[in-house]
């Protein structure tokens, strides 16, 4: 059966727009979770599964004789960031919304089930993996530890991004690493706080904690090979004092970005070894912590030309780009790409305003550029006999 196109692009509209209008957080998205399911069950599936890491969903499609399973993600959570855009259907959740476009990817996927569904074209297994929590960098791992690949095994993975800026209906990727890892860290130093006329009777933190946060940007530019990529960002410095009085404990939090396990160790290393000098320096004490919430994300060389070459065939060359540099942001899809081989792209939003931006909003005009690019990886990768 031959699917209206434009009829489906009305239905993705309409999806999109409950989902904008109705948010959750990571690892909350009972009410989307809900609504996926139902969109798979009612375009005949052969297996809906729910509750995959919490409020994941995979939806299974078979067509034909293969043996070969691929499979397609969308993310599903929304942010903590109160809506500032004025349109009807706005978020109706106060103080969440989705502010980088999570509600396009998954209703371009939805998209995409009812088109293969309807239409095959394909030979083979397609696994649609809706997961939560993207934006912790924990949804991805939860569904691994509840055995997503043991329970729906595939062979390769692929996945998508909005890019606001991007023209709609423009694709860009790159072979290799094409987004980093994030680590966040945390610098406690603690001291003896006091009048803030007696500075000498003490040893306050303020003066400490700015020395760090200063020296902490000599780590990129001193202290890594100037081949390396990283950057380190202080985000808060938080203390205990007031106007008049000196702070006896300090707290310095941020994340810092990488493309390698070596260089995102160096930047550990170097980070502990600056807040114990300077610790010593002013006579406080200190503790840091260093986490790795996202690893960094590697396309693969040969499925990314498949990818291209499946974007080329639909939206033509001069519309699909290969990127020069990576970009310098975090996803959770990398967590997959531990596992199996896949690729992930980037897809125009327009000039829209930035990811993470309360006024942020999906243009509904490339939600049929995503469908459809998902089908045509399907259909490249699992040819019809």
């Amino acid at each position: 059966m031959t699917i209206d196109l434009d009829k489906l692009v009305q239905e993705m509209i309409a999806w999109r727009r409950d989902l904008h209008a109705h948010p959750e957080f990571g690892f909350e998205e009972t009410r989307t979770s809900a609504f996926v399911a139902d969109r798979l069950r009612e375009f005949g599936l052969d297996e809906v599964a729910t509750s995959i890491g919490g409020t994941g969903v995979v939806g299974t499609l078979k067509r034909g004789n293969g043996n070969r399973a691929i499979a397609l993600r969308a993310d599903m959570d929304a942010l903590r960031i109160p809506e500032q855009g004025e349109a009807p259907y706005r978020s109706q959740n106060p103080g969440v919304m989705h502010a980088c476009g999570h509600d396009g990817h998954t209703a371009m996927l939805l998209g995409a089930a009812k088109l293969l569904a309807a239409e095959g074209g394909f030979d083979g297994t397609v696994r649609f993996i809706f997961q939560p929590a993207e934006e912790w960098g924990r949804g991805a791992l939860a569904m691994l530890d509840d055995g997503v690949l043991e329970r729906f095994p595939f062979e390769e993975i692929y996945g998508l991004h909005n890019a606001p800026g991007l023209a709609v209906g423009h694709f860009q990727t790159r072979a290799g690493a094409i987004m980093s890892a994030e680590d966040n860290f945390e610098i406690v130093l603690r001291g003896v706080g006091g009048h803030a006329a007696r500075p000498h009777a003490g040893s306050e933190t303020l003066v400490a904690a700015c020395a760090v946060v200063m020296s902490l940007q000599t780590i990129v530019s001193r202290r890594l090979s100037p081949t390396s990529v990283g950057v380190v960002s202080v985000t808060e410095l938080l203390t205990d004092g007031t106007r008049n009085a000196l702070p006896g404990e300090a707290r310095i939090l941020g994340d810092a970005r990488s493309f390698s396990p070596e260089v995102s160790a160096e930047i550990e290393a170097q980070m502990r070894l600056i807040a114990e000098g300077t610790a010593r320096a002013y006579n406080v004490d200190h503790a840091a912590s260093y986490t790795r919430e996202f690893v960094p994300l590697l396309n693969d060389p040969a499925l990314t030309e498949e990818a291209l070459g499946a974007a080329r065939d639909l939206l033509g060359a001069e519309n699909v780009a290969v990127v020069d540099e990576p970009f310098t942001g975090s996803e959770d899809f990398a967590r997959f790409l531990d596992h199996v081989p896949g690729c992930f792209v980037f897809l125009g939003n327009g000039d829209s305003a930035p990811l993470h931006n309360p006024r942020y909003d999906f243009d509904d005009a490339g939600l049929i550029h995503g469908a459809r690019f998902h089908a045509g990886i399907v259909r490249r990768r699992l040819p019809a006999a």
